[in-house]
């Protein structure tokens, strides 16, 4: 239903990247989702009068959230696609992880409304008025949720939505709260235990959860989550494509959004090329990045000398040193100062935040290392760069 609507509604509607595209999106998956949990709501709540459960009302108020989170996705989507103010000069993109926040807070909330409810309907039982129309209903209600977390992760995954990711996640966790209150129903009816504050509880905790689960999901772009090691990987490719640049570093990806990434890093160029010929050499590769990842680019140009078969050794053999003392680190920014009484070698060595040592630590041991393996004529300055990997 969602595509077909989609293919009606949304001009070039494959082209998810687009901004305006994914705004249409996020309004037709509002649209759809208040429509579904209003009419889950309504069936519910009437199937929970007829037979007297907890447990099902519980469900049919959770389903009413689910579609007040359906206008909270919808708003985020169309705020966040507002163009750039002078407030605001890299748009407001992160208002679509802000609408994924507040929707994962509403779950909770009414996970906590409906633990409270079980916790009461546990004290004091009330029995269960069984009905054929009443199982029918949580069948109903069951299919239309798995639909729901079917096309909600599916436009998640290709339009990179936080808040889409969220409201799949919790039509899962509907799905699961239903079914668990349909088993509910049917033992009630064939055994004299008073099962159904209890299945209540269990729902309200998977509702808890699924909201907690939502919740990480748009905290961690907030607060400035690694980029995806895959992305990493295809910018240094690209990069390392063009002629004249012959390495990266300092590569960092700051995410205002989706579909609005910055990313800034160091580009070595060789110190003998003609820097107008580099710099245009940069420029090319900042117009290319923005043109096959769709983000802004800023690269920092690094002359490196190339030519000095000294330099080239002593490089060389700093790199391996690094490299045994922690295979994933790696050096960068090499210089030598040649002198009469003492050579300086400054570098800039970047280590993984799995390493659980302070800067000093490290810069001590790399010290020591180096100065073993190279001679102890040479003054050693290092500068410790941290990265994800």
């Amino acid at each position: 239903m969602v595509r077909l609507l989609a293919k009606m509604f949304i001009k070039d509607y494959k082209n998810y990247e687009d901004i305006n595209v994914r705004e249409r999106y996020g309004i037709l998956s509002g649209c759809v989702g208040i429509l579904l949990n209003a009419m889950l709501f309504g069936i519910k709540f009437f199937a929970g009068l007829m037979s007297h459960s907890i447990a099902i009302t519980a469900d049919a108020f959770n389903n009413l959230s689910d579609a007040g989170s359906s206008v909270i996705t919808l708003l985020g989507f169309k705020l966040s696609s507002a163009d750039p103010d002078p407030e605001h000069p890299f748009g407001h993109g992160r208002l679509e992880y802000l609408s994924g926040l507040l929707v994962s807070a509403i779950i909770v909330i009414m996970g906590f409304e409906l633990l409270r409810d079980s916790v009461e309907k546990i004290i004091h039982p009330q029995d269960m008025d069984f009905s054929p129309l009443v199982i029918i209903i949580l069948l109903v209600s069951i299919a239309v949720k798995l639909y729901m977390a079917y096309y909600n992760r599916s436009l998640a995954d290709k339009l990179d939505s936080a808040a889409m990711r969220a409201t799949a996640t919790d039509s899962m966790s509907d799905t699961l709260a239903t079914f668990i209150v349909l088993v509910s129903t049917i033992f009630c009816e064939f055994s004299s235990l008073h099962i159904d504050g209890y299945c209540g509880l269990i729902v309200a905790l998977i509702v808890i959860w699924a909201g907690l689960s939502a919740g990480k999901e748009t905290v961690d772009p907030l607060l400035g989550q690694a980029p995806e090691a895959g992305f990493v990987d295809r910018i240094e490719e690209i990069v390392m494509a063009q002629d004249g640049i012959i390495g990266v570093h300092d590569l960092v990806v700051h995410d205002y959004g989706p579909g609005r990434l910055m990313i800034s890093l160091h580009a070595e160029v060789p110190a003998s090329v003609d820097v107008m010929i580099s710099h245009d050499v940069i420029d090319r590769t900042e117009h290319i990045l923005k043109e096959e990842l769709h983000c802004e680019a800023v690269i920092h140009m690094d002359p490196v000398v190339t030519d000095d078969p000294r330099l080239d050794r002593l490089r060389e053999s700093v790199k391996k040193i690094v490299e045994d003392w922690n295979e994933k680190a790696s050096i960068h920014d090499f210089r030598v100062v040649f002198g009469h009484t003492h050579t300086n070698l400054v570098f800039d060595v970047v280590v993984p935040y799995q390493v659980k040592m302070t800067e000093h630590e490290i810069t001590v041991q790399l010290q020591k290392r180096v100065l073993e393996q190279i001679g102890k004529e040479y003054f050693i300055a290092i500068n410790i760069d941290r990265k994800y990997i």
